[in-house]
């Protein structure tokens, strides 16, 4: 069976994650050794013991989650498995990041600094209130770009995150995004509700943290990744390094294609796909999207153990 390992992005995060690996794997310690060391503070301390509002802001959420995936990765491999059995990584918006560290491009140590400096940027590329996101459920992604087109108004409002035949996310100016709700339920989405975040990301009024990313990647090296990353921007294989850093720099602007990229895997032979780290959003969605492909959670070490068992 030919696999994907794919790494979750924001709103996985959960305080505890990841302890359990930290207590059973010394690898997996390590991981968030060299996050703490990177960051200069301790954020397994706040991932650990820390209280959710704090761990879920996003300059803490982002590397938080990444340190989570790589730790559940190491784990992996002091069970065997290693990257190399997979086809391809992806990673659902920040989780591109992880899938990047996972595939030897990135070091982990400058992936903690990159995810911080992300997410401060992000948090202040559109102050408190001015943005919002929703998620429409059950309409099509042309359905919801016609309805984010129409609700802008002048305004922004776009179609954020393509998540699975079911959910589009979309993001902008809070009163453009409310009446895309309004508009959405009148055009017989299932559900429209506004999503719990402090920014609008994936939209055009994160272009003042694209700069600052902008200017981060330039001074980080990028090496070629171990296996290709099918990127969020393009729902495409990419292994090229400066090609990357383009991506993640139009990342920050661009659409999340996560319902195109687990096509593309699919189309390229992927049959099973293994979520690394917190949580088991990315395992659904990919369910909603097709149902043939087996999806595997791997975040805690009874699944660690359980994922070496079935691959072996």
């Amino acid at each position: 069976m030919s696999k994907a390992f794919v790494f979750p992005g924001q709103g996985a995060q959960t305080i505890g994650m990841g302890q359990a690996l930290a207590e059973n794997y010394a690898a997996a310690r390590a991981v968030f050794d060299e996050v703490d060391d990177a960051l200069g503070e301790k954020l397994s301390d706040l991932i650990w013991s820390g209280d959710i509002e704090t761990l879920t802001m996003t300059q803490n959420a982002q590397p938080a989650l990444m340190a989570t995936s790589l730790a559940a990765l190491r784990a992996l491999e002091e069970e065997g498995i290693t990257l190399s059995q997979a086809q391809f990584v992806a990673g659902h918006s920040l989780g591109e990041y992880s899938a990047l560290a996972a595939a030897g491009a990135l070091s982990v140590s400058d992936t903690a600094k990159l995810l911080r400096t992300r997410g401060l940027a992000m948090q202040e590329a559109v102050p408190v209130g001015v943005g919002a996101m929703a998620a429409l459920l059950g309409l099509e992604l042309a359905a919801v770009r016609e309805v984010a087109s129409e609700a802008a108004q002048g305004q922004v409002c776009e179609a954020a995150n393509d998540n699975d035949p079911a959910q589009v996310v979309v993001s902008g100016n809070k009163a453009a995004v409310e009446r895309a709700v309004e508009m959405a339920k009148e055009r017989g989405a299932k559900r429209a509700v506004m999503l719990p975040v402090s920014a609008p990301f994936h939209c055009a009024l994160m272009a003042p943290a694209a700069d600052v990313m902008a200017k981060a990647l330039a001074d980080v090296t990028i090496a070629a990744p171990s296996v290709p990353l099918v990127a969020n921007v393009t729902a495409e294989p990419v292994s090229d390094p400066d090609r990357i850093r383009d991506l993640l720099v139009q990342q920050v602007t661009g659409a999340v294609r996560w319902r195109e990229s687990v096509m593309a895997m699919a189309q390229a032979g992927v049959t099973e796909i293994w979520e690394i780290g917190a949580g088991k959003a990315l395992s659904g969605m990919v369910r909603r999207i097709d149902r043939s492909i087996v999806c595997r959670a791997v975040g805690t070490p009874e699944e660690v153990k359980a994922a070496a068992d079935s691959a072996a």
